[in-house]
C-alpha cells in the first residue's frame, strides 16, 4: 500500500495545498486565478511557516533554501517591467530547513543559500499572505528521480504539518506551453479534449486516494501530452505525499488558462 494509513489524531493538522500558478502575470493581475489564491488563505488556518515545492526549482539534487532573507527571483523574461519590480520580502527559516533535511535524510538533501523565492512561490503567496510576514523555505525538485521516488521523499514532509507548517506544491495539472502559446497566437481559447480528460482524471484519482494510479498517470497518452516536461506535475506528488489517508481533496478553483493550462487548486485536509 503506497498511501499513508488513516490517522485519527490528525484533525488539528495544517492542510496541504497544491496551487496551479500559471502565468507570472497572475502575480499582478486581479483576475479569477489571483482571486483564487487570495481565497485559499481564508480557507485554512494561518501557518507559522510555509514550505513550497515549486516547479521552477527543477535541478540535479534535493536542496532546501537556507537564506535568512531569501531574495525574490524573477525567473522569466519578456514580461512587463511591473512584474520585475515585484518583491516578496518574506523571511526564511533556517531551523525549518534543517529539520526538513533531517526528515528527508541528511545524506539525501543539502541546504542551499544561493536560491530564493521563485515566481512559482511568490506569485501565489503575495495574494495569500500579502504582508509577507510568514517565513518561507523552498524544496527543490531533483530531476533525476522517478515519480515514485519523489512521492516517497515527499512522505517525509508530513510531520511538519503538526507544527503549523503549510506545505504547498506549486505547478499545474496540465502544462503544455507549446500548445498554450499556439492557442494564444491563433486566438483559439478552446480547451482541447486531452487537457479536459487529464485534468478530470487527476481530480477523480485524488478523490479516490488512488496513489498507485496517480504515480502512473504521466505514462498515459494524455499525461505525455499534458506534460512534455514533468516539472509542473511533480509538485502535486509532494502535496500528495505530505497528506494522510483520511485527508479529503477539495478543489476551490477549477478551469483553464490559455486554453490548455489547468489552473485547478487542491486542498487536502481531514476537516474538509
Amino acid at each position: 500500500m503506497l498511501d499513508h494509513p488513516k490517522m485519527n489524531q490528525n484533525r488539528g493538522l495544517m492542510p496541504v495545498v497544491f496551487a496551479g500558478h500559471g502565468s507570472p502575470m497572475n502575480a499582478i493581475e486581479n483576475n479569477r486565478w489571483s482571486q483564487g489564491f487570495a481565497a485559499l488563505a481564508a480557507q485554512i488556518p494561518k501557518p507559522k511557516a510555509i514550505l513550497v515545492v515549486s516547479a521552477h526549482w527543477f535541478v540535479d539534487g534535493t536542496w532546501l533554501s537556507s537564506n535568512t532573507q531569501p531574495p525574490t527571483i524573477h525567473d522569466f523574461r519578456g514580461f512587463p517591467q511591473a512584474l520585475f519590480e515585484i518583491e516578496y520580502p518574506a523571511p526564511g527559516h533556517l531551523n525549518l530547513a534543517a529539520r526538513v533535511r533531517k526528515l528527508i535524510g541528511e545524506h539525501r538533501a543539502e541546504l542551499n543559500s544561493s536560491w530564493g523565492l521563485d515566481h512559482g512561490t511568490w506569485s501565489i503567496l503575495r495574494w495569500m499572505y500579502p504582508q509577507a510576514d510568514i517565513p518561507v523555505i523552498q524544496l527543490s525538485l531533483d530531476r533525476r528521480l522517478k515519480p515514485h521516488q519523489h512521492f516517497e521523499l515527499a512522505r517525509a514532509l508530513a510531520p511538519v504539518r503538526e507544527d503549523g507548517v503549510l506545505v504547498i506544491g506549486s505547478g499545474n495539472i496540465t502544462h503544455n506551453l507549446a500548445d498554450a502559446f499556439e492557442r494564444m497566437r491563433t486566438a483559439n481559447h478552446t480547451t482541447p479534449a486531452w487537457a479536459k480528460r487529464f485534468d478530470q482524471t487527476v481530480a477523480t484519482v485524488l478523490e479516490q486516494r488512488d496513489t498507485a494510479t496517480l504515480l502512473r498517470l504521466l505514462e498515459s497518452d494524455d499525461g505525455r501530452r499534458a506534460h512534455p516536461s514533468p516539472d509542473h506535475w511533480l509538485p502535486l506528488l509532494y502535496a500528495w505525499g505530505a497528506s494522510h489517508g483520511n485527508d479529503i481533496a477539495t478543489f476551490p478553483v477549477e478551469g483553464f488558462d490559455l486554453g490548455s493550462v489547468s489552473m485547478r487548486n487542491v486542498v487536502l485536509s481531514s476537516t474538509a
